[in-house]
């Protein structure tokens, strides 16, 4: 990785200095968790650094705005997932019930199936996710979702790809 090394003359440190604080604090009334609201503050300028934008940005707030919501989806959608998983154990044997090693790994799992799937359309997310974790057919979702079949079997064949793509090397 480049060597990122910041100046106060950094447009990045500048865009953090200034925002990180307001930052914060919009987090902290969305999620009411001053620790959840520090991590995806953190989340959020990581995800900036990455888009190498600073320099660009003429409304800092709007932009830190639109790339939380993003991290805030990316959370609630992985709280979801983690919830339905706990739901799911609970009704098992205690011989069936993974391990905490084993859980920790099937966190992570659901960490990489999320940040693989980040970058699709809702609808497209949604339906991948109705097919494989809820186990409903392309007809079932097509008629939950109130588009043709055809409609399904695209967005799950683009989600797909999308996995696959993003499990490369």
């Amino acid at each position: 990785m480049s060597d990122l090394r910041l100046t106060p003359k950094d447009p990045f440190h500048i865009l953090y200095a200034e925002n990180h604080r307001w930052l914060q604090g919009w987090l902290l009334r969305r999620l009411g968790s001053h620790a959840d609201a520090a991590d995806l503050t953190q989340d959020t300028f990581v995800r900036t650094l990455k888009s190498q934008q600073a320099a660009f940005i003429d409304e800092p707030r709007a932009f830190l705005c639109v790339v939380a919501k993003r991290v805030l989806c990316s959370f609630w959608r992985r709280n979801e997932l983690e919830r339905a998983y706990l739901e799911a154990i609970a009704g098992m044997p205690e011989a069936v019930v993974p391990s905490e090693e084993e859980f920790a790994l099937l966190r992570e799992a659901v960490a990489t199936i999320d940040a693989m799937l980040n970058d699709l359309p809702a609808k497209v997310r949604h339906a991948f996710l109705l097919n494989r974790l809820e186990g409903l057919t392309h007809q079932q979702i097509a008629e939950q979702l109130d588009v043709s079949l055809a409609t399904v079997e695209r967005w799950i064949k683009r989600a797909v790809t999308q996995c696959f793509l993003a499990s490369l090397p």
